[in-house]
């Protein structure tokens, strides 16, 4: 009878292995593939610092990007029901399922010379395909759906008793929104933001077509694994692998937040 309970408790974990391994044995294969060495040229590669400095600081401003500018529109998709927000929702979610050379493509018939607002720009003096702002475009216009969405669950979420009651306590809709909705919605919002920061990290499609690949301008470390691979494959596995340690180590913390956040509300909530 024991037996049989151990192997009834152990069966999900068997049943998810294979998934597991789906998932962890690249990483494993990659990790094996270099030696410590190797790794450290990698690092010391001319590729590598301008290409991880322009990641770091572009998927940064992208992430303030998304957040600003998303956290209105998660709000407006949570709070008004109707057709509206779920033709807004299919339209937040196209970025997902489209090819990213597809959205890179789009970019530039928006925004590129001959695009939809290209004369317009050109007339102001100002070109953004193939410069550093281009990264930090295509960046945004591929992650945000990973906060918007993870956002506008989280703001569902919250009992609209809260929010009348904030009202009726002589709280403006802004007031309400900021001390009651965001702090109830954080933990949902901080982990839709770590997602949408390691999209955006992870992105090559739209910013190779979109922004070109020019070392110190638009050359990302995505891109820098790229141009290395076609000259010596070490290097580009030693990138790789930076790439992968760096994205962990800034990821973990991210991912932790939200289950600190939640377990201070709820003490907070219960005292």
């Amino acid at each position: 009878m024991k037996h049989r309970r151990s192997l009834a408790e152990r069966a999900p974990f068997l049943a998810a292995l294979p998934m597991l391994a789906i998932l962890a044995v690249p990483l494993v294969a990659l990790a094996g593939a270099s030696s410590p060495g190797d790794i450290a040229a990698g690092a010391r590669h001319p590729l590598f610092a301008p290409a991880l400095w322009l990641s770091t600081r572009t998927t940064l401003f992208s992430l303030a990007v998304i957040v600003l500018a998303g956290t209105p529109l998660a709000w407006w998709m949570a709070a008004r029901p109707g057709r509206a927000p779920r033709f807004v929702e299919t339209l937040v979610d196209l970025p997902i399922v489209v090819p990213p050379a597809v959205m890179g493509i789009a970019l530039l018939e928006t925004l590129g010379r001959n695009g939809l607002f290209g004369p317009a720009l050109s007339s102001l003096g100002l070109r953004i395909p193939f410069t550093t702002t281009a990264v930090v475009v295509a960046q945004v216009v591929v992650s945000a759906p990973f906060y918007v969405q993870a956002s506008a669950a989280a703001f569902r979420r919250i009992d609209d008793d809260l929010l009348t009651v904030a009202r009726t306590l002589g709280h403006s809709p802004a007031s309400a929104f900021f001390r009651v909705a965001v702090p109830l919605a954080l933990p949902g919002m901080v982990a839709g933001a770590a997602l949408a920061w390691a999209r955006a990290l992870g992105e090559f499609g739209a910013t190779l077509l979109f922004a070109g690949n020019l070392s110190g301008t638009t050359q990302t470390m995505p891109l820098a694994i790229y141009t290395a691979l076609e000259s010596d494959a070490r290097v580009a596995v030693a990138l790789a692998l930076v790439l992968v340690a760096a994205s962990a180590l800034l990821l973990i913390p991210l991912r932790a937040v939200p289950a600190l956040l939640m377990r201070r509300l709820g003490v907070e909530h219960g005292a």
